[in-house]
């Protein structure tokens, strides 16, 4: 969708999306924006006024249904929501000391439940408007389990295709829904990574990446471009076996939770 005027996005209070809150942010834009962080948030909402955009800021946890159900409502009820990002995410690394089952669902919690529940409030409200645009933040992780990160790269596996499904059944809607398929991107998400991050890109770059997708209506927005070729490469040509052994090497995510 080309020059929406009221906008969406949750975990803003940092990284992608409070980046991208930045970016659109401008005299005559309404932006509703969430996080869990106060401080951060606050921060976020002033740069962003100061632009000369309209602001309100909720701290709102993204997995709990009915809050989420409620703020969207109240949100749309103010401004039309024209898009909606659905950014809230948490990356945690996974080490099999862990306990498994409390470490994917405090991930599934926030990166599917905290989506689901962003996504369908949201289509609720737009279809009978027959217009309206969502995106999905997924990751380039999502493209295959990868050891390190069970939870994180299935979660984001799971909304890459969850949204690319809705995409397809709610187009005779007038609903636009675009999956954001990010690598490596400076963020606090990923400043306290110690491994190598091959093509990692400045925010700027990302977010004018993200922005060109999304005013184009592209069903996958991917970047950077070189590491989307690559992931894409690997899952299609490599035998299992050894695309299996290679990842078996890859570093775990740090044990750090962001929003």
């Amino acid at each position: 969708m080309k020059n929406p005027k009221s906008i969406l996005v949750t975990g803003a209070s940092s990284g992608l999306g409070a980046e991208l809150a930045r970016n659109y942010a401008a005299a005559g834009i309404t932006l509703f924006l969430c996080g869990r962080n106060e401080t951060r948030l606050d921060e976020v909402a002033e740069d962003c006024r100061s632009c000369g955009a309209t602001v309100h800021a909720d701290l709102i946890d993204v997995s709990d249904e009915k809050a989420m159900a409620d703020w969207i409502t109240e949100c749309d009820g103010m401004s039309a929501l024209d898009l909606v990002v659905a950014n809230a995410g948490i990356g945690i690394g996974f080490t099999t000391e862990m306990d498994l089952g409390n470490h994917v669902r405090q991930i599934y919690d926030i990166n599917v439940g905290g989506v689901f529940n962003t996504v369908h409030p949201a289509i609720r409200l737009m279809q009978p408007r027959g217009r309206g645009q969502i995106a999905i933040i997924s990751s380039l992780a999502g493209y295959h389990g990868l050891p390190g990160s069970p939870a994180y790269s299935t979660s984001k596996a799971c909304v890459k295709a969850y949204g690319e499904a809705l995409r397809g059944l709610y187009a005779r809607h007038g609903i636009e829904i675009n999956v954001v398929c990010p690598g490596y991107v400076k963020s606090p998400m990923t400043a306290g990574n110690t491994f190598p991050m091959p093509f990692l890109m400045e925010s700027d770059k990302a977010i004018r990446a993200l922005r060109r997708g999304l005013e184009r209506n592209q069903a996958r927005i991917t970047f950077p471009w070189q590491l989307s070729l690559i992931y894409g490469a690997m899952v299609r040509f490599l035998p299992e076996w050894l695309f299996d052994r290679l990842f078996r090497l890859m570093p775990a995510k740090n044990q750090t939770t962001k929003n």
